[in-house]
């Protein structure tokens, strides 16, 4: 039985009496604030972080419309509009970056992102809590190894002298390289990505999963389900609003497929195979001081990256999902 008072209602006729939302809004904003000072103290330390490193620097894609000289300063440097861009847009490597990120990109949600997902679902369906522990911590570890020191084992496994060259040597295949060959490098991007961070993915999978309701796993058995249909039935629905959640944060990074990982390897396969946009701008931006095209380069990737997540959220939508955020 629900009890309604003036200002405050239970639920249910029990548990502590909770303050009309309506009230709390029209309550004076000082009285808010004393009322909500442990939480705003506690949330003022990401606050900061996020004014100064993610929202001041914003105000840099001023660069963009400028011909920016280091030591004239933003306020000194000459405004050329649109001139930047239209720079950018006429030259042919700006297409050739684009084309070969997108192809990565692709390759990643294709090849990478499903996987975090179906090793939740094995962990959590397949194997004993222990035997689940100890596999979690075995795929959790190359998380943490730096770039430099997995594209190190990746080149003694896969290199020229690698340990798979020599083996095809010896059954008579002979000349393969997959770390100098340009047309595997995209491939190599995508398994090096996810020897490292396929179980690292997995840990919002199974935060997810551990809500799952029992009863309907036990609802499931009952009916007769194994531990594919119940896979298939019960946890993955139950988990699709974190997926949809998830892939449309990676669609709105669907322009930076890293910097690191790739330009410690370019020189091993070339420019033409490994020129992406984030290189394109390191290359153009810092090394030949072209400060504006390579700030324009970022601001389109940024407008591009905000559009698509909007568009994906509105796609979710229609599905049924919701997204992001909710209409």
């Amino acid at each position: 039985m629900a009890v309604a008072e003036v200002g405050t209602e239970t639920v249910g006729g029990s548990g502590p009496p909770r303050a009309d939302p309506a009230r709390r809004r029209r309550a004076p904003l000082t009285a808010r604030i004393r009322r909500d000072g442990v939480l705003l103290a506690m949330i003022l330390p990401g606050f900061v972080y996020f004014a100064v490193f993610q929202w001041l620097p914003l105000a840099g894609n001023v660069i963009a419309f400028l011909d920016y000289q280091p030591y004239l300063g933003i306020t000194d440097s000459a405004w050329v509009g649109l001139r930047n861009f239209a720079e950018v847009f006429a030259d042919p490597t700006f297409y050739h970056a684009v084309r070969n990120t997108l192809v990565i990109t692709v390759l990643q949600l294709v090849l990478f992102f499903p996987v975090p997902i179906l090793l939740a679902l094995l962990l959590n369906s397949v194997m004993t809590p222990r035997l689940r522990t100890f596999v979690q911590s075995v795929v959790y570890l190359p998380h943490f190894i730096g770039w430099v020191l997995l594209v190190s084992i990746f080149t003694q496994i896969l290199g020229p002298m690698g340990v798979v060259t020599h083996l095809l040597d010896a059954v008579g295949v002979s000349g393969f390289s997959a770390t100098t060959t340009p047309e595997f490098f995209p491939f190599l991007i995508v398994l090096e990505l996810i020897w490292k961070d396929a179980g690292w993915g997995t840990i919002i999978f199974l935060a997810a999963l551990a809500n799952v309701s029992g009863e309907l796993q036990e609802a499931a058995v009952i009916d007769g389900a194994g531990k594919w249909r119940r896979i298939w039935h019960v946890s993955l629905p139950a988990i699709m609003p974190v997926i949809i959640l998830l892939l449309i944060l990676q669609i709105g990074t669907i322009l930076s497929v890293g910097f690191e990982q790739i330009i410690l390897q370019r020189d091993a396969v070339g420019p033409a195979a490994a020129e992406v946009l984030d290189t394109w701008v390191y290359y153009h931006g810092i090394q030949d001081g072209a400060w504006g095209p390579a700030a324009a380069v970022g601001l389109v990737k940024g407008i591009v990256g905000f559009g698509l997540v909007l568009g994906a959220n509105k796609l979710a939508h229609l599905f049924g999902q919701d997204g992001i955020y909710r209409r």
